[in-house]
């Protein structure tokens, strides 16, 4: 049996994904992030010891996030072309949504350049897992250097979100399907990855 979440620590959590995201972490304090989820110190403390621990569970909450994505996507199809593709265009989304300021990862770690940071390991945990699921799906369709085309992918994915920030949105999407179709093409000759 699981405990069921706490409504506050998930305010809580809220409050603090819509503030580091838009204005950066260290640039928001914890009396802000309370203010945000309409609780009290006491209950502030009573879930997070510190902001640094805020931050934490930030970044592997958006971590959950992103795992979850990926399953939700692997309960629509079992191609790795179609999963592949759905990967691809879940980033293009997430680079066209409104308030797009980047990628949370990149900007967390860029924040927390520590690599003994509790943050900045959260950053690596899910960079390495994100990476290891892209090997994963390259594996499954044949793909002859399946590390080396996650590693690419990381990067395209990481270039894209850059350039989805400081510049076209739509542009960065569209490079960044043509990138991945280049990369992956199928060999039946059917729907490209992008």
């Amino acid at each position: 049996m699981t405990a069921k979440p706490s409504a506050a620590r998930e305010r809580l959590l809220a409050a603090a994904a819509r503030t580091f995201y838009a204005e950066g972490i260290h640039a928001v304090g914890v009396d802000r992030v309370i203010e945000q989820a309409q609780v009290t110190r006491a209950t502030f403390y009573r879930h997070f010891p510190g902001k640094d621990d805020l931050v934490r569970a930030y970044v592997e909450a958006a971590d959950a996030d992103i795992r979850a994505r990926l399953a939700a996507a692997q309960a629509v199809t079992a191609d790795p072309y179609r999963l592949l593709g759905l990967c691809v265009e879940g980033i293009g989304e997430d680079i066209c949504a409104p308030g797009f300021r980047g990628c949370p990862f990149i900007n967390a770690a860029a924040e927390f350049p520590d690599p003994d940071h509790p943050v900045h390991r959260a950053v690596v945990t899910h960079r390495a897992w994100f990476r290891d699921a892209l090997a994963g799906l390259l594996t499954t369709i044949g793909y002859a250097d399946p590390q080396l085309g996650a590693d690419t992918l990381v990067m395209l994915r990481d270039g894209a979100m850059v350039a989805g920030y400081l510049g076209s949105p739509d542009a960065a999407r569209a490079n960044l399907r043509a990138a991945a179709s280049a990369m992956f093409p199928r060999p039946d000759g059917g729907a490209d990855v992008g």
